[in-house]
């Protein structure tokens, strides 16, 4: 019975894939001793000439609805504290935090409509009202209305 498996099995169709098969249809899915990864050494400074010359610290200077940001994400007191250039990673760090802090205000926004809702609506069961009132109540209008207006052609027509 082994012998057709093997013969006519799909290991045998998948030739060298027939280990990685075997491998993952059994327990033994990952045999790969782990590696140690050694820390490389430290690499020698440029010299400060190079450096000053061909590096350049990337900035961005922040336009007044940035230095808003900036002030109400919390990394500055005042606007005066602001540099005249900024990382973008410190600009989209202060971005992040609007959008959470927006994100919380939403939260308790619609928390809030829902208990508002909640409130509303037991008052309006305290009056017997509801939505099934409210539409026999407008159908019947209609009806109403529809019926003046036959009446009234069957007048004109007389």
């Amino acid at each position: 019975m082994s012998f057709i498996r093997s013969t006519f099995g799909i290991r045998s169709f998948l030739g060298s894939r027939s280990r990685v098969l075997s491998q993952i249809g059994g327990r033994n899915m990952c045999n790969k001793p782990q590696e140690v990864k050694a820390e490389p050494a430290p690499a020698p400074a440029p010299p400060a000439a190079d450096a000053a010359r061909g590096f350049r610290v990337p900035g961005h200077k922040p336009s007044e609805w940035d230095k808003k940001m900036l002030l109400w994400a919390g990394r500055f007191k005042s606007a005066d504290q602001i540099p005249e250039t900024i990382s973008f990673e410190m600009l989209d760090a202060a971005r992040n935090n609007l959008r959470v802090k927006a994100c919380y205000v939403m939260i308790v926004l619609t928390l809030g409509a829902c208990v508002v809702m909640v409130v509303m609506g037991k008052k309006a069961a305290g009056r017997h009202e509801s939505l099934t009132s409210w539409n026999l109540e407008k159908k019947a209008k209609w009806r109403e209305e529809m019926q003046k207006e036959k009446e009234a052609i069957v007048e004109k027509t007389q």
